[in-house]
């Protein structure tokens, strides 16, 4: 299940499988770059499992609801850590309430819900708001391990 990106300059739109999001593309149509994705990807279970088990990258998932007061608070520094980790980590958010099959599956009780993975195996989670700093972080350390 790739996602469909469309190319800024030619406004083709072009598939781009989970193991290269975070890698440099070209599009199909005029030939230019497409860059690597910099803002959270809204997933449901199928575009979360296929980007979990196949992201050569450390993947953040933001479990929210839109209910929810701190994740709004959460979503700028959210997006902010989409941007500045752009090459390097994927960023994603599952709505907890139209995807309760996945909130279930990783136990998440309370929201905004953070958890990393890499190499397809979850690596750490923690509730609660937290800063971009403290996200990049995370990454950084599953990006070693």
């Amino acid at each position: 299940m790739p996602l469909i990106r469309t190319c800024t300059h030619c406004g083709q739109k072009n598939r781009i499988p989970a193991s290269h999001l975070a890698d440099t593309g070209r599009c199909g149509a005029c030939k230019k770059d497409l860059s690597p994705v910099a803002e959270p990807i809204p997933a449901d279970v199928a575009l979360f499992d296929e980007i979990v088990q196949n992201a050569k990258v450390p993947v953040l998932v933001d479990f929210w609801a839109e209910w929810c007061g701190p994740c709004r608070m959460a979503a700028p520094e959210v997006a902010q850590t989409a941007a500045n980790t752009r090459g390097k980590a994927i960023v994603v958010k599952v709505d907890t309430e139209r995807n309760q099959e996945l909130s279930a599956r990783y136990n998440v009780r309370g929201i905004p819900n953070f958890a990393v993975f890499h190499g397809g195996k979850l690596v750490s989670q923690q509730a609660g708001l937290v800063g971009h700093q403290q996200m990049e972080q995370w990454l950084e350390a599953a990006a070693r391990s």
